[in-house]
């Protein structure tokens, strides 16, 4: 599962079926993605379990698999989004100290 958290299309790909289904067409126009391209991500997330699909005449419809997936989706962004804003903290107290060792020369 963390193997598909960690490509920020299918990222994009989970928060875009977040609400509804949509067709194997409608996501590769929203994501911009080519069909061969989003084949494969969908193939992996679908073996996985992390999406469904349903077959309807010639189009193929996918949705979440678990609604508890969005849950751990959302933990785990927010606990990125943390440790982002921890390195970037640690960052900018790097160039302060810096500009004060330059400013006390």
């Amino acid at each position: 599962m963390c193997k598909v958290f960690s490509h920020p299309k299918r990222l994009e790909l989970i928060n875009t079926l977040r609400e509804n289904e949509m067709s194997a067409g409608e996501l590769g126009e929203r994501l911009g993605l080519a069909k061969a391209n989003l084949s494969q991500h969908l193939a992996m997330m679908k073996e996985r379990h992390i999406l469904a699909s349903r077959k309807e005449g010639n189009m193929v419809y996918y949705r979440i698999a678990n609604s508890r997936l969005l849950q751990a989706f959302d933990i785990l962004r927010a606990i990125l989004f943390e440790h982002i804003r921890g390195d970037a903290a640690l960052i900018d107290g790097i160039g302060g100290e810096r500009t004060l060792k330059a400013g006390q020369l």
